[in-house]
């Protein structure tokens, strides 16, 4: 969904390593407030993750821009700290976590086909 009215909706995943997922849950019960600060900065806005027990990790976040977003991060320091900080956790990490994501396309939206519905 794009549109100077409206918000994109981002949804990605990755793959914690099993053996690592105690460290992963704890190191995001308490992220550094300058690397919130950044996320927020960036103009990422209802931004959560959701962590199965085989590891499937799925974020979620809305953005006016998300090139813009993305370019913000990937030239902020503490970004670049935090995720040197997270990179072993992964399985087949090969780079920055938030620059390899896998995003997923998007196939249904609610609100958007209640909308379209009563048109």
């Amino acid at each position: 969904m794009t549109g100077s009215d409206r918000a994109t909706r981002v949804c990605f995943r990755l793959q914690v390593a099993a053996e690592h997922m105690d460290a992963y849950r704890e190191r995001h019960a308490a992220v550094w407030p300058a690397m919130l600060r950044a996320i927020a900065a960036a103009g990422r806005r209802n931004y959560s993750l959701f962590l199965d027990d085989d590891g499937l990790l799925i974020g979620y976040y809305e953005t006016d821009s998300v090139a813009d977003a993305d370019a913000f991060l990937a030239a902020s320091e503490v970004a670049a700290a935090w995720e040197e900080h997270m990179r072993d956790l992964f399985d087949g990490a090969t780079g920055r976590a938030d620059q390899t994501a896998r995003v997923l396309p998007e196939v249904f939206n609610l609100e958007e086909q209640l909308a379209a519905a009563d048109d």
